[in-house]
């Protein structure tokens, strides 16, 4: 990976299983980026670019899943590679921070680790389609796949059937939050867990949190030392001590 230059924007990539609450955080991201000052584009995988979304209705709508593995991860690079071209890398180069939904940590959990594509071919279009643009840092927000495919069920519109990914077994989306945490301890230095349990607020503070540690943005606020309550209470306490000592009436 090639160091980073100063003036390129941060790349960050969002991971996690389905119903995880990707989508809603990195909207809500957006808005904590405008509120500091900080120019930020969105894009997702499969899709972002027009090339992108094309091959995002392949691969969702299942049509390729009959090919195997190893043809969805192709298709998937495929896709990747249209997105950095013409959406990540001249963002990034122009000093605009790019958060991605999903990028190839999804290829190698959903079609690798849960899947049958071989972990060279895998490597390989990775070196080749992704070069110099390596996220800086990835988030995977953890939740158990029971709760995150109510979600997903949920959030559905009515009458309309799971996608590929969301309809596969309990036992795959176990094996794929596994392997999202495995993908941690391998890669500590770029990726981080989030727990995805609590409110939506509660779990976007724990991001910008990770983001202000691994990053250096979002600051936290910190507490003005201005005497506040112990001044109260010495002038609570002042003036009980001067009405003790009035006479009485």
């Amino acid at each position: 990976m090639a160091a980073r230059n100063k003036k390129r924007g941060f790349f960050i990539t969002f991971e996690g299983g389905e119903g995880s609450g990707k989508s809603s955080q990195i909207n809500a991201l957006v808005e904590k980026f405008k509120a500091i000052g900080e120019k930020v584009i969105v894009t997702r995988e499969p899709g972002g670019s027009s090339g992108g979304e094309a091959v995002r209705h392949v691969l969702l709508s299942g049509a390729a899943e009959s090919f195997g593995s190893e043809m969805e991860a192709i298709l998937f690079f495929a896709a990747r590679l249209d997105n950095i071209q013409t959406i990540i890398k001249p963002a990034l180069e122009s000093g605009v921070h790019v958060l991605c939904d999903r990028f190839f940590d999804s290829t190698r959990v959903y079609q690798g680790a849960s899947g049958k594509a071989n972990d060279e071919l895998l490597n390989s279009l990775e070196r080749v389609v992704c070069a110099d643009v390596w996220p800086d840092l990835t988030i995977i927000i953890d939740l158990d796949p029971r709760k995150g495919l109510a979600r997903a069920s949920k959030r559905r519109a009515k009458n309309t059937k799971p996608d590929r990914f969301e309809k596969e077994t309990l036992a795959l989306q176990d094996k794929r939050r596994q392997a999202y945490l495995d993908l941690a301890k391998k890669e500590p230095d770029r990726c981080v867990i989030i727990d995805g349990l609590g409110t939506p607020a509660q779990v976007a503070a724990r991001i910008r949190k990770a983001i202000h540690k691994r990053l250096g943005l979002f600051k936290p606020a910190t507490r003005k030392k201005s005497g506040g309550s112990a001044s109260v209470a010495k002038n609570k306490k002042q003036s009980t001590a001067s009405k003790g000592s009035a006479p009485n009436d």
